[in-house]
């Protein structure tokens, strides 16, 4: 399980109640599913209607629009049946909600119904609602959290990819894992996807070859063939590997991505002498991503390298219009980048 996903539940200094995993969602009066990973706020709740239906099978569950919501409704929907079963109350859109919503959430909350969950999805895409997430942060209405922060950096991506085989109890090689990240780098719900797709198609470990296999002609996975062959100075299969790429249909645009994301692993690495496990913890890397920086680092030194993000930074403004030949931008920057020296020179 991923770093987050073993963390316990806390209180943190903005929130007076429990924080809870998106992996191991809990029950409670209320439930506030915060931030704006939709792929893990979507497990946290499909999880948290799992755990109620297995104690009990009648549960009933009910979606409302907090931005189009009729007065009366949630108290409605949370008030007992005539036979008394559990009520799961998903609502949607609290970033958004209307007035008349805002106040009878606010309202529910100094008295929540016995055998009812409303889980409350907020995306922090606005702070409109925020005196009802101040309440129910503060303790009324006996509720906990489940944080869903944005996925933006490459260990974030490890680490969710990494929790998805953990909590499968499955393993997956380093190396694998690199490329499976690496093949869904901009789309953390396709990762997720591809993830659950290994853990229930492949029997026994998965291996780089494996992933290879199913996701090998995903753009990115050949942004990091072009990457690493560039920077390891390998010229001609530098440029085989961009052809090949280019010609597969990839987009100059993630392939520069990829080598200029490789060149500023280098640059932050480059020239600490911590181990690898001090260093990745103080620059939010994972080991082995330092290891390979290191690796990589061979040959280069501070001249090169600068040149080498010089060249990245003007390809990543040509590919996205300052130039006409987005290809021929690529080409000049791996060119640069497997020489190690100017363009032309």
């Amino acid at each position: 399980m991923s770093p987050a996903a073993r963390r316990p539940a806390s209180r943190t200094a903005r929130s007076n109640i429990p924080q809870v995993s998106w992996r191991e969602p809990r029950p409670a009066p209320i439930v506030l599913v915060s931030g704006p990973e939709d792929v893990c706020a979507e497990r946290a709740i499909a999880g948290l209607r799992d755990v109620l239906r297995a104690e009990d099978a009648s549960l009933e569950v009910t979606d409302v629009r907090a931005d189009d919501y009729a007065a009366g409704t949630l108290l409605g929907v949370t008030s007992p049946s005539l036979f008394g079963e559990p009520r799961l109350v998903r609502v949607a859109g609290v970033e958004k909600c209307t007035d008349a919503f805002l106040a009878e959430a606010v309202a529910y909350l100094e008295a929540p119904q016995e055998g009812a969950t409303v889980v409350l999805r907020h995306t922090g895409a606005s702070v409109r609602g925020k005196k009802l997430l101040d309440a129910v942060r503060a303790g009324t209405g006996g509720g906990i959290e489940i944080a869903c922060p944005a996925i933006k950096r490459d260990s974030d991506r490890f680490d969710f990819a990494s929790g998805e085989f953990q909590a499968a109890r499955r393993r997956i090689a380093p190396p694998a894992l690199r490329a499976l990240v690496g093949a869904f780098a901009d789309d953390v719900t396709e990762l997720a996807a591809a993830c659950q797709q290994l853990i229930a198609d492949v029997p026994g470990d998965i291996t780089e070859d494996i992933v290879e296999r199913y996701y090998g002609g995903r753009v990115e996975t050949s942004a990091f063939t072009v990457a690493d062959t560039a920077i390891a100075g390998r010229y001609g299969d530098a440029l085989v590997a961009l052809r090949h790429a280019l010609a597969s249909g990839a987009d100059p645009v993630p392939l520069v991505a990829a080598i200029a994301m490789k060149l500023r692993t280098m640059a932050r690495v480059a020239g600490h002498r911590e181990s690898a496990s001090a260093l990745a913890s103080r620059l939010g890397l994972k080991d082995w991503q330092v290891d390979r920086a290191r690796r990589d680092l061979t040959g280069w030194n501070e001249a090169s390298l600068s040149m080498a993000i010089q060249a990245a930074a003007r390809a990543d403004a040509e590919v996205k219009g300052a130039s006409r030949d987005s290809v021929f931008a690529v080409e000049r920057l791996v060119t640069v980048i497997a020489t190690r020296s100017a363009y032309g020179s």
